[in-house]
């Protein structure tokens, strides 16, 4: 769920009516937000998010919340999030923020810290509650994170606790042709690199992208890299070696800053 979204069904009119405002429209001063700091934030354990074209995917957050003693815990809700831009507010765009569907789980470790969980959910299909994944969120972001004072409806944004990034799902396919074939003579490897498009929820090829083709000899225990070729307009990848001995061949693409690493399976090759 959207940060404005959740702080809404969380505190209700008060926050309604803050976040609803107009800009141009003079509005009374929100309430101000409880006194807290956010630290070891971690979201995935720490790994990219990624997200095919259709699977709802959840990862899970853990943070650690220092509030004022005075403030009671039942009246804090929690939530860490990911964001776009120079700080995290309440005015930062709903497509420039991303958040779970519900605030964090905390328990009390003393009168003034407390440690929680979080869930954050990631929907590439359309879904009206929540909001879903577009191509445009493919990249990277900041972590972020917000307090609400459930008493007063008083929010409080945190920036830069640090980075992730949500990264579209890739498939990568090998098939070595003609299978067996004779030691000495060319053997075509043919493949297809895709990714997925979060706007129409299919797997589209990804064009003019460097993959690598590697080889393991039968009873080897690495691969070594053959050549680099560039995938074609729709994604499809074709080259040729010179087939010289028994072993496995696959196809490895490094990732890109919007798009995840991905290793094909491999297929073995009987040179006689």
């Amino acid at each position: 769920m959207r940060v404005r979204a959740l702080v809404v069904a969380a505190t209700g009119a008060v926050a309604l009516t803050a976040l609803a405002v107009p800009a141009a429209q003079a509005a009374p001063a929100p309430p101000a937000g409880p006194a807290v700091t956010f630290s070891n934030v971690k979201i995935n354990g720490g790994k990219n998010i990624v997200v095919g074209p259709t699977t709802k995917v959840t990862v899970s957050a853990s943070y650690t919340v220092t509030k004022s003693a005075s403030q009671s815990a039942a009246s804090l809700f929690t939530f860490p999030v990911l964001y776009r831009g120079a700080a995290l507010t309440l005015d930062t765009p709903d497509k420039d923020v991303w958040g779970g569907d519900e605030p964090g789980t905390c328990t009390t470790s003393s009168s003034t810290v407390l440690k929680c969980t979080a869930k954050i959910q990631f929907r590439p299909t359309d879904n009206t509650d929540y909001g879903d994944l577009t191509n445009a969120h493919a990249g990277a972001w900041k972590i972020g994170g917000a307090a609400i004072d459930m008493n007063t409806g008083g929010v409080t944004p945190l920036s830069n606790l640090g980075a992730t990034k949500v990264l579209r799902k890739a498939t990568l396919t090998t098939d070595a042709a003609p299978e067996p074939v004779e030691a000495g003579t060319k053997l075509t490897i043919t493949g297809k690199l895709a990714r997925a498009n979060w706007d129409t929820n299919k797997n589209a090829g990804y064009a003019s992208q460097s993959v690598k083709l590697q080889f393991k000899k039968k009873g080897a225990t690495a691969y070594t890299t053959v050549k680099t070729i560039k995938s074609g307009s729709t994604g499809l990848l074709k080259t040729t070696v010179t087939a010289s001995a028994d072993g496995y061949y696959r196809y490895v693409f490094a990732g890109t800053t919007t798009t995840a690493p991905v290793t094909s399976a491999a297929d073995f090759v009987d040179a006689q």
